[in-house]
């Protein structure tokens, strides 16, 4: 690991005792003494804690700000109200997913959080694309999140005005550990919020929520099948340059009228999935039995089939859920709910099938 990066917060990682492993070019806390499963069901019970300062801030701004980042996204930025954050993707000519991200107005500038493994390339992207405005890549601040239906009162105690916000708003509220540019989101299915702190005062705002009861430190193991519970999307598995936002079911994502007219790349291709179909979509999908079909497993029609109609981009136990469970993308026409399909693990074909998503509802705050 001698080539990989730190977030700032390694040495307190390594004091409470995580394994790392390299990720995006950092190395990271997979997980901790607790293990995945104890993590996962703690941060649905309780709060948990997440280290995602490999992720990269970036703050636009000018006048045209909006206007220019409006013109290489799908969404509308132009309408978001000061306060707001929304989610979005980065698409190129094809239609396909560069990186998806949060973009926020934060009253004279936008702020955005893009995917570790994405930064450099959506730095080069803004940079290139967005001919008027400043691309601020901020270096000096560390980011948490803290999640789960214990959020709340725990960050409250110590930054009382976070109770007021509601899902999706940003502030920049004081603290003892400097200004904090809070937003209540994160990527779990859990109410919660994403703290991005000054990184000098990082390790004592970590400190300070992990004294208290309800908050243990949470890795990647568990950030990953969280997420999958919630059926959200891994770029990189479940999104890439070759998928278009209707084939990921991601249509909810772009706001109506964005649908209609746009002049962001690869509208045309996105609106002819809208108007005539996809020939592929994303679905969840319900292994039978406790073992999950995992990334890359190929899925067929039937179990004697010899070409595969689609395959699965992420798989795992589901410990709240307490079942296996997936994602993947399959032909339009095994895509209904309650479709059977076979997966074909280590050589032998299982049964699985099509199902809704998100797995578990959702808790965001309201």
């Amino acid at each position: 690991m001698a080539d990989l990066k730190q977030t700032p917060l390694y040495d307190l990682h390594a004091s409470l005792g995580a394994k790392f492993v390299p990720f995006a070019g950092y190395e990271m806390p997979v997980q901790y003494a607790r293990g995945v499963m104890k993590e996962h069901l703690w941060t649905r019970q309780n709060a948990g804690l997440f280290d995602v300062s490999h992720m990269g801030q970036v703050i636009l701004r000018g006048p045209d700000a909006a206007a220019e980042l409006e013109a290489l996204v799908p969404q509308a930025v132009q309408t978001l109200k000061e306060g707001r954050q929304r989610y979005g993707f980065f698409t190129n000519d094809e239609g396909g997913i560069l990186d998806d991200l949060m973009f926020a107005n934060r009253g004279d500038h936008l702020f955005l959080v893009v995917n570790a493994a994405c930064k450099q390339a959506d730095i080069g992207h803004l940079r290139a694309g967005l001919k008027s405005t400043a691309v601020e890549v901020v270096t000096d601040r560390a980011l948490l999140a803290l999640q789960g239906p214990k959020a709340e009162k725990v960050l409250a105690a110590l930054v009382p005005d976070v109770a007021a916000m509601g899902f999706m708003d940003v502030a920049t509220l004081a603290s003892d550990f400097g200004d904090l540019w809070v937003s209540r989101s994160g990527y779990t299915g859990e109410d919660g919020f994403e703290i991005s702190v000054p990184e000098d005062s990082a390790e004592a705002l970590a400190r300070a929520l992990l004294d208290i009861d309800a908050v243990e430190p949470i890795g990647l193991g568990a950030r990953d099948s969280l997420r999958l519970e919630a059926g959200l999307c891994l770029y990189g598995a479940d999104l890439d340059e070759t998928t278009t936002p209707v084939e990921a079911n991601l249509v909810w994502a772009i706001q109506k009228a964005r649908r209609e007219v746009g002049d962001y790349p690869g509208f045309a291709r996105i609106r002819h999935h809208l108007t005539d179909g996809p020939a592929r979509l994303r679905v969840g999908l319900r292994p039978e039995g406790r073992a999950p079909m995992r990334a890359g497993t190929p899925l067929f029609a039937e179990e004697e089939a010899s070409q595969p109609v689609g395959a699965v981009t992420s798989g795992a136990y589901g410990p709240s859920t307490e079942c296996a469970i997936s994602m993947g993308y399959v032909g339009t026409a095994h895509a209904a709910l309650g479709t059977p399909l076979w997966g074909e693990v280590r050589g032998k074909r299982l049964p699985v099938t099509v199902c809704e998503l998100p797995f578990r509802p959702s808790t965001y705050k309201k």
